[in-house]
């Protein structure tokens, strides 16, 4: 059982040890060519391409949670043989933080296709510069989570409280084993805010850990706003 009550620095060489935090792109592989085509703003004005970069990394993503899930062994029947595989014993539940989440959350989903979903909606409320971020929840679907993995899919983890907020309302729908967080790119300030705050076994995992959060709390170097560079700009009334 992971558990959230390591000690945790904001120096990024100790969040890249932290036990409690998966960082995909600290190994080179094909990931890096999908972060590079999401960050840069010569290729993400393309929608559809940002799009399915976000899914491929949910797929990627998922594929590693997949390894920690708790597995029994089944015997299955081939045309000439019977053979023991270790599958997973229950599939874990997973719930999208609308609306940039989306095709991300389609990622996870394609590869654990009998998992239960859920849809939270949470946005940072209009706020002054160099004052606190404030997160409105306004709605919440999803299933059961006792005694479930729930992955919880965000793809920036800024100054994380959505992830916060979040969970706190997810636990009325039961206790978890364990929470894992699934950004695409992480903040320090965020990593560090969820370690304070959060009560209830968790586990980041991220494609990248960036520098830090600027004085609106966007991450730095960061991509920009994921949600509109998905669906192109929201209206504020």
């Amino acid at each position: 059982m992971i558990c959230s009550e390591n000690p945790i620095f904001t120096d990024r060489v100790f969040l890249f040890n932290f036990p409690a935090m998966f960082v995909l792109n600290r190994d080179n592989s094909i990931a890096n060519h999908y972060l590079a085509e999401l960050r840069n703003t010569e290729t993400q004005t393309n929608r559809l391409v940002f799009r399915k970069n976000l899914e491929r990394l949910g797929q990627i993503m998922a594929y590693e949670i997949s390894k920690e899930l708790t597995y029994e062994t089944s015997t299955i029947k081939t045309p000439l043989a019977e053979t023991k595989i270790p599958l997973a014993a229950s599939p874990p539940v997973v719930i999208a933080v609308l609306r940039a989440a989306i095709p991300y959350f389609n990622g996870v989903l394609s590869v654990f296709d009998n998992a239960d979903s859920g849809l939270i909606g949470a946005f940072r409320k209009d706020h002054l510069e160099h004052q606190p971020i404030e997160i409105e929840l306004g709605y919440l679907a999803a299933p059961s989570i006792e005694g479930k993995d729930v992955i919880l899919v965000d793809p920036m983890l800024a100054t994380g409280k959505s992830f916060v907020k979040s969970i706190n309302a997810l636990l009325k729908h039961g206790r978890p084993t364990t929470f894992h967080l699934l950004s695409v790119i992480a903040a320090p300030e965020g990593v560090e805010y969820l370690q304070k705050s959060l009560k209830s076994p968790f586990k980041i995992w991220t494609c990248a850990l960036d520098d830090r959060l600027d004085s609106h709390s966007y991450i730095i170097p960061g991509l920009g706003d994921a949600g509109d560079l998905c669906f192109g700009p929201k209206l504020s009334f």
